[in-house]
């Protein structure tokens, strides 16, 4: 875990307990108020309206003008009725799930306003929640960050050691970081502002019961708003607001950020139109065409063209004309960016599908219909986190998909999966040596590249026929 002394700003998700016995009559507290609902009301004022480090709860018996006035505040946040007492409606809401940096209004920014100096910011999941799957937890944290990048010009790159400038983990009790965790209920996660060490680090208790659906804590939904914090927010008072300070479950499928959270985050790093933009779009190598080790990541066909993908480029071959210049990958698929997997057309229905990782696109054209989804979709095993290459086959309406040294046979017509599957590719494909990292029909032959290597499979003799260099299909 990284360390600084860095001045530390964090988000915690806060629960109050309900609690009942008798208390004397206060100024600021009605003669209704018993005294467990008092000190968690003053816990509550204390650490969300004023320094808690230099007014404990324990020295807080008396003071209660000082209470009225930061129950004042708290009520004309929440858009309450302003009393400065402590009726049902304001108690009701102190009660709820919540993140725990202190209130302010509309979108704000932590005092200084520290952000991040680059628009390309790598993350790194270390530990893991075992009331979800790896796969549900990347799929939540990507589509968590991915509502912050469709509103900015942010790019989020996603690495697998070392250290990255948003360390996510599932921690328990003390860990570390002198923000311990405190059990089920109880403080839910909380991330650090941009800056050294351990700025952007967000940290779930795993003691919480941690879901992709409504029940228990949604991840999506405190992992999108503690990359808020992340990324240099601090709380809305607006209650559309995905900043808004208590828990409110989102569905992550088509979910867009609200207009308060989008004219924070763009306050801090621009406009998705801004020249600041194209400056945050990674600058996609070029390599060499005529490279002899050159191999390709996915090429599929897209309407009446063949897209060759590597890296963050791709090829854009039409015919016998083809485009010796890489374009950047995100100029044309912002989602994906770079580094595609495995993508294939199904023309007869004029979509087409991208794979990175456990997650797939769908697309008619350029245009991207609708957010990711899970590959599980298509009936893989839970195994399976990435597809290497996949290819539709026109006249059995199938589509073969590469997972390693397994082949899967998908009925397109049926939306099903085969039975029988998975097979050896070796047994299915003689003659083509290696791991198949993409493969294409073209004119009805199969073509599987392997390496530096491209083979022509003919189907119906069920054999290689011929093999050329990968470089050679986009003009080398």
């Amino acid at each position: 875990m990284k360390r600084s002394n860095i001045i530390w700003m964090l988000c915690s998700w806060f629960t109050s307990w309900t609690l009942s016995s008798a208390a004397p009559a206060r100024y600021a507290f009605p003669r209704t108020t018993n005294w467990k609902d008092m000190y968690t009301a003053k816990k509550y004022l204390n650490k969300y309206y004023g320094d808690e480090r230099r007014t404990p709860v324990a020295e807080m018996v008396t003071g209660d003008i000082l209470m009225s006035r930061k129950i004042k505040k708290m009520q004309e946040f929440f858009g309450l009725h302003v009393t400065g007492k402590l009726d049902y409606s304001t108690l009701s809401v102190m009660k709820k799930p919540r993140c725990g940096m202190p209130d302010v209004a509309n979108y704000h920014l932590f005092p200084g306003e520290p952000k991040w100096q680059k628009n390309t910011l790598t993350y790194r999941v270390t530990k893991y929640t075992p009331t979800m799957s790896k796969i549900e937890v990347d799929g939540a944290i990507d589509m968590g960050l991915k509502a912050w990048s469709d509103a900015a010009p942010l790019n989020f790159v996603k690495i697998d050691q070392g250290e990255a400038d948003i360390m996510v983990s599932f921690e328990s009790g003390d860990h570390g970081d002198s923000y311990p965790f405190d059990g089920p209920r109880g403080t839910l996660a909380h991330a650090f502002a941009p800056g050294e060490g351990l700025g952007g680090d967000t940290h779930f208790d795993n003691a919480e019961l941690w879901t992709s659906g409504a029940n228990g804590f949604n991840l999506f939904t405190v992992a999108a708003h503690e990359f808020g914090h992340a990324l240099g927010l601090g709380h809305s008072s607006d209650s559309s607001a995905l900043m808004y300070p208590t828990y409110k479950y989102q569905h992550p499928a088509g979910f867009r950020l609200p207009k308060d959270d989008v004219k924070g985050i763009q306050t801090l790093y621009g406009t998705k139109n801004s020249g600041q933009e194209k400056s945050a779009l990674p600058r996609p190598p070029k390599p060499d065409h005529c490279d002899p080790n050159l191999s390709f990541d996915a090429v599929t066909v897209l309407g009446n063209e063949l897209l060759f993908f590597k890296d963050r480029s791709f090829w854009r071959r039409q015919a016998q004309l083809v485009s010796t210049r890489p374009n950047p990958i995100a100029s044309s698929f912002p989602q994906l960016m770079s580094n595609v997997d495995a993508a294939y057309e199904v023309a007869e229905r004029g979509t087409a599908y991208f794979f990175k990782g456990p997650h797939y696109w769908t697309t008619r054209g350029l245009q991207m219909l609708g957010p990711p989804r899970f590959i599980y979709d298509f009936g893989f095993p839970s195994n399976v986190q990435k597809i290497d290459a996949a290819v539709h086959l026109k006249n059995s309406n199938k589509t073969l998909f590469f997972v390693g040294e397994d082949l899967y046979s998908y009925d397109e017509a049926n939306q099903v999966m085969d039975k029988d599957y998975p097979k050896s590719i070796d047994d299915e494909f003689s003659g083509v040596e290696g791991n198949v990292d993409a493969a294409v029909e073209v004119n009805g032959y199969i073509y599987f590249f392997s390496g530096p290597k491209a083979y022509k499979y003919d189907i119906e003799k069920e054999d290689v026929v011929n093999v050329v260099k990968s470089s050679s299909w986009i003009g080398c």
